[in-house]
């Protein structure tokens, strides 16, 4: 057999097997390097199943500890704290960044550094507080040198974020930069088209804006974000006046 043609096969057997894991519902984990430099792993894990209705978190807490040594992509065993969110769990306002940088992943809290001050003034302009939100990301492990996280990363924690949003009950979702508006709405588009109007997102308001750090390096985001965040604190002032006639 030549070269070529045992080059062949090996592609042919690997992707089978591969192929044959995926059935059985079994993955590798690889480090986002490449395939040169494999993560080892003391034994395989099976993916986790959808959780049955009865068998969902009954509270954050308890999704916390559900989830909080989750290793289902490569991110689990690089990151130094999983950062999951914080802030009123009853919250009638979340808002929802991107990922967790390296203030976030030393603290275990998400929006603590530079972006996170610049989003607690901005929060405190329109009459809100940190204690009065929820605030999440997209992600709740940190990425490599805050790379934008890529797609199996986003599906992996996609049944956190859904259940966060089911528990807290927001009224309002604020999607801070293009990742988390896109991963929520399921879109590709530009922050550009989606800002200035409201979408639906699982039956909640969803409003998108600029990204604070995005703020940090381009002054020019300032204005559009606070013509963004001000209609968002409209929209809950509306709420907040046709609850209280409702009564």
């Amino acid at each position: 057999m030549n070269r070529q043609a045992s080059l062949a096969d090996l592609i042919r057997e690997t992707v089978e097997a591969v192929q044959q894991e995926a059935e059985q519902g079994l993955e590798t984990h690889f480090l986002p390097e490449g395939l040169d430099k494999v993560l080892p792993l003391p034994e395989r894990r099976r993916k986790p199943e959808r959780a049955a209705q009865s068998d969902r978190a009954t509270s954050l807490e308890a999704l916390y500890e559900r989830y909080h040594l989750c290793t289902a992509c490569a991110l689990g065993h690089q990151r130094k704290h999983f950062v999951f969110g914080s802030g009123n769990e009853n919250a009638d306002v979340m808002f929802v960044g991107e990922a967790p940088g390296a203030h976030e992943d030393e603290q275990g809290q998400p929006f603590v550094g530079a972006a996170g001050k610049l989003l607690t003034r901005i929060l405190n302009a329109i009459d809100f507080t940190r204690d009065e939100v929820y605030i999440t990301n997209i992600l709740k492990c940190r990425p490599p040198n805050n790379r934008d996280p890529r797609p199996e990363e986003i599906d992996a924690c996609d049944a956190i974020l859904k259940e966060q949003i089911r528990l807290v009950q927001p009224r309002l979702i604020c999607a801070l930069g293009r990742v988390a508006a896109q991963a929520l709405l399921k879109r590709n588009s530009s922050i550009r088209t989606l800002r200035g109007r409201f979408h639906d997102c699982h039956g909640v308001k969803l409003l998108v804006t600029y990204h604070p750090s995005g703020l940090l390096h381009n002054p020019a985001y300032k204005r559009p974000t606070w013509e963004d965040v001000q209609m968002l604190r409209k929209e809950y002032d509306r709420i907040v006046q046709s609850d209280a006639k409702a009564t």
